[in-house]
């Protein structure tokens, strides 16, 4: 698909695999130029590298950082980086957190490691305290554009029990508390806030869950689409966020799930 007019920087927290990286795809095709700050391996590089590459093609800009998003310093440094890549241009049109770093023990168990307060903490600060974080540093650096738009990805765990999703739960019950309030608190400055609770997708954090195999089937019988939500719906989703005929929806969680939380 060839882009549009070029739309600004997307930035993209956790934007190597799974629904991030399907939204830079997505948004890259609409003419945005994408920032991904993201978090592996060395022995991984090479192939997110190639993908990456694949995403330049349609003729935009994409400048990648591999580093925790949850480290104070590495994100000053970061955006004092990103501010030299967007000066002269339209600044930041699109924030999407799609953080994926979650400790999924059990909260009882006989015999085995169970939840303890840092595991809480390092889930929270990684999936949900991070937005709050992002978004006030890239206000106070002046990085993003007019209108700016912000979304992040939930799920339908933040108010569902799942076993060994305890942790998760509560940093995506937190991060959409969050993201009403910085719908709230950031309107002066132009800000929409929206969560995304997509529908069971086959991701590879999803793989992590335990259980994933019987979440999966339960959601394939639930859903009267009977098919999984794919990281392509939920990049199709996130696209109409960051349209003009989207800027009066704030504050809210969006359903994308094909019907899936029905029943």
């Amino acid at each position: 698909m060839e882009s549009d007019v070029q739309k600004g920087w997307a930035l993209i927290l956790g934007g190597s695999s799974g629904l991030g990286l399907a939204t830079a795809k997505k948004l890259a095709a609409h003419g945005f130029n994408i920032l991904i700050v993201h978090r592996d391996r060395k022995s991984d590089l090479e192939e997110i590298t190639s993908k990456f590459q694949e995403i330049t093609s349609n003729g935009i800009s994409l400048q990648s950082f591999n580093m925790d998003v949850a480290n104070a310093e590495k994100r000053a440094v970061t955006i004092d980086k990103i501010k030299v890549i967007v000066q002269g241009g339209e600044g930041i049109k699109v924030m999407v957190h799609s953080i994926a770093k979650g400790n999924l023990k059990l909260m009882y168990g006989e015999g085995q490691k169970t939840l303890d307060n840092k595991d809480f903490e390092v889930t929270l600060n990684a999936m949900a305290l991070s937005l709050y974080d992002w978004t006030k540093t890239i206000v106070a650096a002046g990085l993003f554009s007019d209108d700016a738009r912000i979304v992040s990805f939930t799920s339908e765990g933040s108010s569902k029990a799942w076993p060994g999703y305890a942790a998760v739960s509560a940093a995506k019950a937190t991060l959409e508390a969050l993201t009403r309030s910085i719908a709230l608190e950031f309107a002066p400055v132009g800000i929409k806030a929206n969560c995304i609770q997509s529908g069971t997708t086959d991701t590879r954090a999803f793989r992590m869950i335990p259980g994933h195999e019987a979440i999966k089937e339960n959601a394939l019988q639930r859903n009267p689409n009977k098919r999984l939500t794919t990281p392509e719906d939920v990049a199709n989703a996130v696209y109409l966020l960051t349209t003009d005929e989207a800027r009066w929806i704030t504050g809210t969680v969006i359903r994308v799930d094909g019907g899936e939380s029905l029943r």
